[in-house]
């Protein structure tokens, strides 16, 4: 079955820069012919771009996909003189962002569903709390976290079951805040071969897409999270969702992986204080459970936009 593919850009005007930012999309199906309700994607990072949710085209025979890139990398503009401003790379940036593309694409006065994947679960469930929020017909929520003091919770016990010279080289970069020797990227490596993807052989290409996207520009993670996955020092460094849970009225899918870095600690507060929830953990699967097991998770997502 041949599927439709557009791309275009949505001009986004940020207060204090003088030209107008693009944000570029991709919407994979037609969002003029067809009643069914568009899965709008967010990616993680922040900063590891679309790239590495391309899996979720497995979903475009059911509904109409619209990937795109936040403004700081991948194909949207970039702002690299910007790096280290915490003032300026905030959710609520993000938040307009995507209710600029919401409108920009027509879908303002259209019932759509939010699909939001570690960092952009974060955003989602922003987004969703939110009164702009009104169209909102689903949510699915994918290898997030309610709050960064959780997600770090679970990080730790991760950390203490990894190889003893892992976790010295690791408490070593903390106690320096030296997060760029070769000791430190190899120990980050170790995390993310248990914890980031199980699929062999390592990386998998979706894997190799966010890296090198956050390698080529680390503004917004370098600025927003931090150095690597296990530690945060960043602006979402105190972020919390929790007061906002309850706001949230939509059917709402949880889904993590049994070894993610998102452990189930970070993911349990989402699950006891939204209303209308289910929640889903993949063995053999870690925070890119969509790679992990790609078959099962697309069958879980798949049943739950059809429900």
């Amino acid at each position: 079955m041949l599927i439709n593919m557009t791309e275009g850009t949505a001009e986004f005007r940020v207060p204090g820069l003088s030209e107008p930012c693009q944000t570029w999309y991709k919407v994979i199906g037609n969002l003029e012919e067809t009643s069914k309700t568009p899965l709008i994607i967010l990616h993680g990072g922040p900063g590891a771009c679309h790239d590495y949710l391309l899996p979720l085209t497995d979903l475009a025979p059911l509904v109409p996909l619209v990937f795109y890139d936040q403004i700081g990398n991948g194909r949207s503009t970039h702002l690299p003189e910007k790096a280290g401003d915490e003032h300026f790379w905030t959710v609520d940036l993000f938040k307009n962002e995507l209710g600029n593309l919401i409108s920009h694409l027509g879908l303002a006065q259209r019932p759509i569903s939010l699909y939001g994947h570690s960092w952009g679960g974060m955003l989602a469930i922003e987004w969703a709390a939110t009164s702009n929020a009104t169209n909102l017909q689903s949510l699915i929520i994918s290898n997030s976290l309610a709050s960064m003091e959780a997600y770090m919770i679970g990080v730790a016990n991760l950390k203490k079951q990894l190889p003893l010279d892992v976790q010295a080289a690791l408490d070593q970069a903390e106690e320096k805040q030296d997060f760029e020797s070769p000791e430190y990227e190899a120990a980050v490596q170790v995390f993310y071969k248990r914890h980031l993807s199980l699929y062999e052989p390592w990386p998998a290409k979706e894997i190799r897409a966010a890296l090198e996207w956050l390698t080529k520009d680390s503004t917004t993670y370098g600025t927003m999270f931090g150095p690597s996955e296990l530690h945060c020092s960043g602006s979402l460094r105190n972020w919390t969702s929790i007061p906002l849970l309850d706001k949230i009225a939509v059917p709402t899918l949880l889904i993590n992986g049994a070894d993610d870095e998102a452990q189930d600690v970070a993911m349990q507060p989402l699950f006891k204080h939204i209303n209308k929830v289910k929640w889903i953990v993949l063995d053999n699967a870690a925070h890119f459970s969509h790679v992990d097991q790609r078959e099962k998770y697309m069958m879980h997502v798949r049943s739950f936009l059809e429900t």
